[in-house]
Order: C-alpha cells, then structure tokens, then sequence
C-alpha cells in the first residue's frame, strides 16, 4: 500500500496547493480519497486521469468535492480523444441527494452509494466508515489492505469513538484545522491536542496532521500532539508518501 497527499489544506487551497485529496495505491489499483480545490491538477503529478480506479468522498462540502467537476471533465476529454472507455465510479453517501447526484455524468463518471453500516470492498482494499461531527453528514474512513491500515478521519470534532476506530492503525490521517485550546465543536474540526489524544488512544504507529489551517505556526501544531502523543508526528504536505 502506498499513501500520498495531493492536498491538505482546509476550506481553501494556498497558492500552488490544494484542499483535501489522497491517493491510496495498491496492486496498480488507484483509489482516489476526496476530490477537493485543486486536486485534479495535483493528482496527475502521481497517476493519469484515466488510471484512476476509483474515487471516495467523505462528504459534499466544497474543499472535498470541488474538482469533481474538472475531472468529469477531464474523463470526458480524454474518452473523446479515444483514452479509454470505462466510466470512473465515485462513491459517495446518499444523504445529500443533490450532492450524489452530482457524481454521475454519463458515460464519463458514476455515482455510487456507499453504506456507512456495512464494509465496501474496492479493488484490493476494504474500507469501513464512522459517522463524524460535522456541520453536515460526514463520514471517517479505516482502509485496509490487509496487511498494513490506514485511518482518515475527514472532518470532525473530537469524538471518543475515534480511539476504537482508530485502533492500532499503521497511520492515523487527523484533520488538525485547530490550535491547542479553540473549540472545534461547532465548526466541526479539531485541535491538535486532540488529535493526539486520539492517536495515542489508539496506539496508532503514526501521525499524519492534516486539513491545516491558514494562520499560526503550523509547527506547533506537532508540539502541541507531541505533548498527548509520544509517536511520531508529521504535518502533511503535497507529495508526503507513507
């Protein structure tokens, strides 16, 4: 299994950067995790457009979604120039119909329901979902191949059942959008006191900061899940691999 970042930042992209989207690689298959601000552009520095197996959404807010659009599009093109001729699905939950509905323009692309209660297998992966707090209906992920996990937690504030869903996972991908000490239980987000409350909860072997915010010293962000967390902390960055 190989994980990169394609974006991180939340609510919108930094120049030359984008908002929330991963790339998980397995066996030459390509699953692509939220299709935020800038993903689209980003991704292909990894993998072609027509190579993607795969794309999941954690929810519909814009810093998730907003290049879904672009590679619609992108599909679209490169069918019409004669560049394969499968349509990409996307899977997402039903409970924003709208925002589903989105996710399937034929031939190019297809919307597929996920159900939160029940494991989807994709390729070589099996992916479980948690129910997050969030201003809207948002879903954590825990990804497997089997032999190594990887856990995303998407938008939320802390939440005690992360510990359990988190559980000895090889990485925990933790959105950080708050400093020690804010209170992330309206806007839905987290701080980085959490975060490594969580992970060291969980007994995870790694922290990967994610969905930063646009002020501060991102730095002490780690400091600050460092003093919960005795692991090892990163902050994510286009391009980071695990």
């Amino acid at each position: 299994m190989k994980f990169t970042v394609v974006g991180f930042w939340g609510g919108f992209p930094q120049a030359n950067s984008a908002t929330s989207g991963y790339l998980v690689q397995d066996n030459d298959y390509n699953l692509l995790i939220d299709c935020g601000s800038a993903v689209l552009s980003k991704v292909q520095q990894y993998v072609n457009v027509m190579d993607l197996d795969a794309v999941i959404l954690s929810h519909y807010h814009h810093d998730h979604v907003a290049d879904v659009g672009p590679l619609q599009y992108a599909r679209m093109i490169n069918m019409m120039l004669g560049k394969g001729k499968e349509e990409l699905p996307i899977y997402g939950h039903v409970s924003d119909q709208a925002g589903f509905d989105s996710l399937t323009k034929l031939p190019f692309t297809k919307g597929y329901a996920y159900n939160p209660e029940q494991e989807l297998n994709l390729g070589p992966f099996s992916i479980r979902f948690m129910k997050t707090q969030h201003p809207v209906l948002c879903y954590a992920m825990r990804i497997t191949n089997g032999e190594k996990t990887i856990v995303y937690t998407a938008d939320s504030s802390y939440l005690p059942e992360f510990v359990g869903f988190a559980k000895d996972a090889d990485l925990l991908i933790c959105e950080c959008n708050l400093y020690s000490g804010k209170d992330g239980s309206i806007s839905g987000h987290m701080t980085s006191t959490e975060a490594g409350k969580i992970a060291k909860g969980a007994g995870v072997k790694k922290l990967l900061l994610t969905h930063l915010p646009h002020y501060g010293d991102h730095k002490d962000l780690v400091t600050q899940a460092s003093a919960e967390y005795n692991g090892p902390v990163e902050l994510a960055k286009e391009g980071w691999t695990f």
